[in-house]
């Protein structure tokens, strides 16, 4: 079978707004990490997120986005991705949540992911954050015109196996541009095949989830939080990437 995607390579002009959109979004990652601590509900997160993306005079994507009811995903200790922002959900000390944000800047898309330690958390979970990071930079160094892109996810399966962690299957990495989600679908754990040729103006959204036991997960009832099935902790770090032809370039760093 013949994996065909179609994947899109920016222009000058469109690289702009990607830069542009990458930089706001890193903007507003900077300003929720400042807010996270023991006591404050992931609804105030979400808000908050909000209100910094529209002073940047963007959007937020995520909102509405096949019904996602929030701008900001907030997931907390076993949630791996989508959680749902609650006035009910209050961070407590030794908690880790991880904070998916995206943003539109004239059209364009932006997305990034954080895991925070809130208050005083424990070594094996700041270990997780620390590794899910490292990970993302592993990969990336295959994001290159030299490499093929399943490259990327075989340095970071290759990084966090050696840590006996669970990598999410389920949830993967995307393109995106004028869209949030575009081809191609980026794992983030072995694959036997090449993948396609990594280009110069392809923008890419890297992102490793990964669990501190099992990879295995569940939706909630919501339809929406995604958690570990074996309630252990889970980590998520991402950046919009650009390649280009002397490397990788993080837009939202």
């Amino acid at each position: 079978m013949v994996e065909v995607m179609a994947v899109s390579i920016k222009s000058a002009r469109e690289i702009e707004f990607m830069i542009e959109a990458g930089k706001r979004l890193a903007q507003v990652h900077d300003q929720l990490g400042e807010i996270i601590k023991p006591g404050i509900s992931t609804y105030e997160i979400d808000a908050f997120g909000e209100e910094k993306i529209r002073a940047l005079h963007c959007e937020p994507n995520f909102l509405n986005y096949h019904g996602y009811p929030a701008s900001i995903c907030v997931s907390v200790n076993d949630e791996v991705v989508h959680g749902i922002p609650s006035k009910k959900r209050i961070l407590k000390d030794g908690d880790i949540v991880s904070l998916d944000a995206g943003l539109i800047y004239k059209g364009y898309h932006s997305d990034a992911a954080r895991t925070h330690g809130v208050g005083t958390v424990s070594e094996d979970a700041a270990l997780l954050m620390e590794r899910t990071k490292q990970s993302f930079f592993e990969g990336i160094q295959y994001a290159t015109q030299e490499y093929y892109l399943y490259d990327i996810s075989n340095a970071i399966d290759a990084y966090i196996k050696q840590f006996g962690y669970g990598i999410v299957r389920e949830l993967v990495g995307h393109g995106i541009g004028t869209k949030l989600h575009e081809d191609p679908q980026i794992p983030n754990f072995a694959q036997k095949r090449k993948g396609l040729k990594l280009k110069a103006g392809m923008t890419l959204c890297i992102e490793p989830m990964i669990n501190m036991g099992r990879c295995d997960v569940e939706w909630l009832d919501d339809d929406w939080t995604v958690v570990s099935q074996d309630h252990s902790l889970s980590a998520h770090y991402e950046n919009t990437i650009l390649i280009t032809e002397s490397g990788p370039q993080i837009l939202t760093m």
